[in-house]
Formats: C-alpha cells, sequence, structure tokens
C-alpha cells in the first residue's frame, strides 16, 4: 500500500513538472510571438495622390520592415483635426497605428518601432513637422555621391496638446 502510494505522488509530482514546462514554453512562444508582433509595426497612411515624397517615405518603411495600408484622401485637414495634429506638427502625411497612435510626417522607421514598442502613457504619437531636407522620403542627391541633410528633430506629441524633443536626428547615418 505504501508502495502504490509513494508511486503514485511521484507520478503526479512528474505530471505536475512536465505540465509547468509546456506552459512556460507555451507562454515563451506567446513572448516571443508579442515581440516579433511589436517589432513590426503597422500603420494605416494617410496621404495624397500626387504626394512624390509620401511614396518615397512608405518605401522607406517597406524596406524597414515596417507594414502598412496606404490610403488617398483628397485632403488631409479634418483628419488631422479629428486626430488632434495641431496645425504647428503637421506635415504632408499622417500614420495612424493599429493602437491609435498618429505618426505625423518623416518619421523614421527606427523612430516608429521604438516608440511603438515602448509608448509614454500620455501620448498621442510622434510629428516630424515640416519636411526636412534629407529625412526619409526627402533624400536629395548633393553632388558629390551624398545626401543633403538637414538636422531635425522628432517631436513627441502628447494628449493634452504640448510636445517634447523625442529623438534628435543631427546627421543623416541618424535616421537608421
Amino acid at each position: 500500500m505504501r508502495h502504490t502510494v509513494f508511486t503514485s505522488l511521484a507520478i503526479s509530482g512528474l505530471i505536475l513538472i512536465l505540465l509547468s514546462g509546456c506552459q512556460k514554453e507555451s507562454s515563451e512562444a506567446t513572448s516571443a510571438n508579442e515581440s516579433l508582433t511589436q517589432d513590426t509595426p503597422s500603420l494605416t497612411v494617410y496621404k495624397t495622390p500626387s504626394c512624390g515624397c509620401c511614396n518615397k517615405w512608405l518605401d522607406h518603411l517597406a524596406q524597414s520592415g515596417v507594414t502598412f495600408e496606404s490610403k488617398n484622401l483628397s485632403s488631409l485637414a479634418q483628419l488631422k483635426t479629428d486626430h488632434n495634429i495641431a496645425p504647428k506638427y503637421r506635415s504632408c502625411h499622417t500614420g495612424i497605428s493599429s493602437g491609435g497612435y498618429v505618426i505625423e510626417g518623416h518619421v523614421p522607421a527606427k523612430t516608429i518601432r521604438k516608440f511603438l514598442n515602448s509608448p509614454p502613457a500620455d501620448a498621442l504619437g510622434l510629428s516630424v513637422p515640416s519636411m526636412p531636407i534629407g529625412s526619409p522620403g526627402m533624400e536629395v542627391d548633393d553632388g558629390n555621391s551624398g545626401t543633403k541633410f538637414m538636422p531635425y528633430t522628432v517631436l513627441l506629441l502628447k494628449k493634452d496638446g504640448s510636445s517634447e524633443v523625442y529623438e534628435s536626428m543631427p546627421n543623416y547615418s541618424s535616421q537608421f
């Protein structure tokens, strides 16, 4: 009888160990899948049909592994207003992440990924106001086998309407 109880306890213990191992593998797989999803941001990008720099920026996103759906609109003003993007932060195109964050203008893909992997609690999104020369989609050949570049900052847009510097781009290579 004692032998049977001991054997039953040993088998029960072994089953629990095996089940906890399966649970650990399952949670590790879930964690890896979540990481893959986070590392592969997805945007819906709104732009006008004739915007050439918007298409170049979309090429930059595609080459950098950011997935997107592009939608052409004749005007973006109402969309930007609806998403609380103040006029001083606007640019030529607007991306909306699956989580509802705005990506306004020529924001580098690496910065989009960094932001979407860990957005601040009070964030509305990111913006590169205007269209800085040398930002993704705004590349201009300098005539000497290089690209003209104007240093710029990526702004963190906050839900209260304010902003702060999220990341600085001091040179062309800092964007990649």
